[in-house]
């Protein structure tokens, strides 16, 4: 028995060794390869990219082209409504299974007069001080680049970084490993995803047998603040609502009417605080309905290392809403968040008058139990309960002297949620496969709170799909100064490399 142990022993110590030694060859190699990958990056951020500007995109596509044809990459571009896709693919004899990667290399558009550097296009590199960040010679990232050091330019971090990422990791697998995939990859980049994508789900249906894969991976957003390696399992859909409540048929004099005419910012105030208690939960009855978590849900929701208080100091609050018993429990439920409230004249145009209507536009996150129609619905009936006549475009004369409170509710389009079961054959292949990879389990997101464009384009591929962030939380996505840190780049290419061959 004691002979039975000690091989067992000896068996569990090989494996870990065998273990580390793999990743931190892996890491080693995505190392030494960060220098030359970093020059990559430089030369593609230095093509603009926003997706309003046509010839912006037609350059980035022959970067593309040219990029991924270098390795080795069969490449085409996919003519859509609007924009086209790139697309690219390599197989492999080694390959168990086939994974399409999906990116864009579309960016936000620039002020550049708030950026901290001449042109938001041409990338810089810098160090943090105590005074902030400078900028340093770009001579110093030729070798052995510092990993706080960090690349700020539009697109370095959403999304241009991770595409160099995976371009990286195949030279290190074609160089190094010989060439040895255990999956074949193919690529979808999307040439306007900060525009809304709206042209994806069609664009599912006319290419769908060149799409299609056993996994869709996501390489998107920011990692989990730890810097921890993040797998997030789903996101959010969308919805919105538009309330106008009215009073006078014009602006009246405060003095005059003040008191007679009925304000209608007051009639808002009170219709929106009658939606929520005073924890923040919504309590229009249903609109939580089909909300349950089972005790393998709520342990995988309390292992998310969300440091509260540091969540707090972020965002400058000092309590939480109660809709869930912590950050990642609340993610899982709908939302009713108003996003703006808009009346009369406030600061210096003040005006002492009675207003004539009030605006509310809301915003409606949903989860996939959610029905974003039934929602809206639940909600207009709410308001008809609070004694409102409830219309869809603005009262007629013969409604206004009608009907005392009087709303106009005005709905949008949805965008649905999506989740991937964090148990499923592809949650459990990711979770071992980066855990090998990187040396580290991954942290394991059921559900994130935001709403990414690609999500109708999943729902219509019908493929199990999950996201993969690679960089930096504190990146300024979508602002001025956007930026890349060193160490993230690396870790992107090291897990690209896993992604491969683990």
């Amino acid at each position: 028995m004691k002979n039975l142990f000690a091989l067992l022993l000896i068996i569990l110590v090989s494996c870990i060794s065998v273990f580390s030694q793999s990743s931190e060859k892996l890491k080693t190699l995505s190392q030494n390869k960060t220098s030359k990958a970093l020059q990559e990056l430089k030369d593609f951020l230095s093509i603009p990219n926003d997706a309003l500007n046509v010839d912006d995109i037609d350059k980035n596509l022959g970067w593309l082209e040219s990029a991924f044809e270098k390795r080795g990459f069969s490449t085409e571009i996919l003519p859509t409504t609007r924009t086209p896709l790139f697309f690219a693919e390599r197989k492999f004899k080694s390959a168990k299974k086939t994974v399409l990667f999906y990116m864009h290399f579309d960016g936000q558009g620039i002020d550049p007069s708030k950026w901290h550097q001449p042109n938001p296009y041409e990338a810089v590199l810098k160090e943090k001080k105590e005074t902030g960040y400078e900028i340093i010679s770009w001579d110093k990232t030729k070798e052995n680049p510092n990993p706080e050091w960090r690349v700020f330019a539009r697109s370095s971090s959403d999304d241009k970084g991770p595409i160099v990422m995976i371009l990286s990791a195949m030279d290190l697998l074609d160089k190094h490993l010989k060439g040895k995939s255990k999956i074949n990859i193919k690529v979808i980049l999307d040439g306007e995803e900060e525009k809304g994508s709206q042209h994806l789900p069609a664009a599912v249906l006319k290419y769908n047998a060149k799409l299609l894969a056993d996994y869709l991976i996501i390489n998107d957003g920011p990692m989990h603040l730890s810097a921890q390696p993040t797998l997030v399992f789903g996101c959010r859909g969308i919805t919105s609502v538009v309330l106008t409540t009215y009073g006078p048929r014009t602006p009246q004099h405060s003095g005059h009417y003040g008191n007679y005419a009925p304000n209608p910012v007051f009639g808002m105030a009170k219709l929106l605080a009658s939606m929520k208690d005073d924890d923040g939960r919504v309590i229009i009855p249903g609109y939580y309905d089909g909300i349950e978590f089972s005790e393998a849900i709520k342990k995988v929701l309390q292992a998310v290392p969300d440091d509260t208080l540091k969540i707090h100091k972020i965002i400058g609050i000092a309590q939480s809403e109660k809709v869930g018993s912590n950050y990642q429990e609340s993610l899982q439920y709908p939302s009713l968040n108003v996003r703006g409230i808009q009346a009369a004249w406030v600061g210096a145009q003040t005006r002492t008058i009675v207003p004539e209507k009030a605006m509310a536009s809301i915003d409606i996150r949903l989860v996939p139990e959610s029905n974003p129609e039934k929602l809206k619905a639940l909600l207009k009936k709410h308001i008809e309960q609070q004694g409102y006549y409830v219309i869809d475009s603005v009262p007629t004369e013969k409604e206004r002297l009608t009907h005392a409170k009087i709303l106009t509710f005005e709905a949008g389009k949805a965008t649905m949620a999506f989740r991937t079961a964090i148990d499923s054959e592809m949650g459990n292949w990711l979770e071992r496969t980066v855990a090998s990879g990187l040396g580290h389990a991954p942290i394991k997101v059921r559900i994130m709170g935001g709403t990414v464009p690609i999500a109708p384009f999943i729902n219509a591929l019908e493929i199990p799909a999950v996201i993969v962030p690679l960089v930096n939380t504190d990146n300024n996505q979508h602002s001025p100064n956007e930026n890349l840190k060193i160490w993230n780049f690396t870790n992107g290419i090291q897990t690209f490399l896993a992604l491969m061959v683990k």
